[in-house]
């Protein structure tokens, strides 16, 4: 199990955390369906319209090289939207079968022409695959909307499909004041905490993959008070 940064050269998102304060929780309650709203409604309940626009194709190369992935080889994305990842995986690496699953059946039914058939509706606790079925399986940005026991559910089907060849990034803090950004600003985690926190998740689960984290970063005009 390493801390390996394969989200290194993926575009820093611009967050107006001061945007988010108002009416809050009720945008966390529409956000946590995972919905239009979510995915292509306002920045203030979700990613403010999610579209295809390249950004993964750097992460896919790095992914490929990571794991020495080559045609043939089976990739899974666990929590892959509408399959940008999947796509991208499969156009820097011609005849690499990359699958993605997510939880929005709207994300599902809006996923990208190219990886229609190859994205489905399932949950991240129970991964409807065989053991070790991929060469290696990624869930970024996704094990934190679980809670703990969930979190460690997820780890360990990852783990299952993919002994030792997962990938894992979730989003954690380091300090007082990256915790308070985090909280302003997220609208689906269930989980979170340091990286040792995570670690300690981790290794409960007996995942022995690969992991990173990312820690959110205030908007210049956002300032504490």
């Amino acid at each position: 199990m390493a801390e390996v940064n394969l989200l290194a050269r993926y575009p820093k998102a611009k967050r107006n955390v001061k945007a988010r304060l108002g009416n809050k929780e009720e945008n966390r309650r529409i956000a946590l369906q995972f919905g239009k709203e979510y995915f292509d409604g306002t920045r203030e309940q979700g990613y403010g319209g999610y579209r295809y626009d390249g950004r993964w194709i750097p992460i896919a190369e790095d992914i490929v090289k990571h794991f020495s992935l080559k045609a043939g080889d089976r990739v899974l994305d666990i929590g892959c939207g509408k399959g940008f990842l999947v796509k991208d995986l499969m156009k820097v690496c011609r005849g690499l079968e990359a699958f993605g699953l997510d939880i929005s059946e709207y994300a599902v039914l809006n996923c990208e022409p190219e990886v229609i058939g190859r994205v489905h509706l399932a949950n991240a606790m129970r991964l409807p695959f065989p053991d070790n079925s991929f060469q290696a399986a990624l869930s970024i940005n996704t094990i934190h909307n679980l809670d703990r026991a969930g979190s460690i559910r997820a780890l360990k089907e990852i783990e299952r499909v993919a002994p030792g060849r997962g990938y894992v990034q979730v989003d954690a803090y380091r300090s007082p004041e990256e915790r308070r950004v985090f909280e302003e600003w997220m609208l689906t985690a269930k989980t979170y905490g340091t990286p040792r926190d995570w670690i300690e998740i981790l290794d409960e689960a007996g995942y022995t993959g690969d992991y990173s984290w990312t820690i959110l970063e205030m908007d210049p005009e956002w300032t504490a008070t």
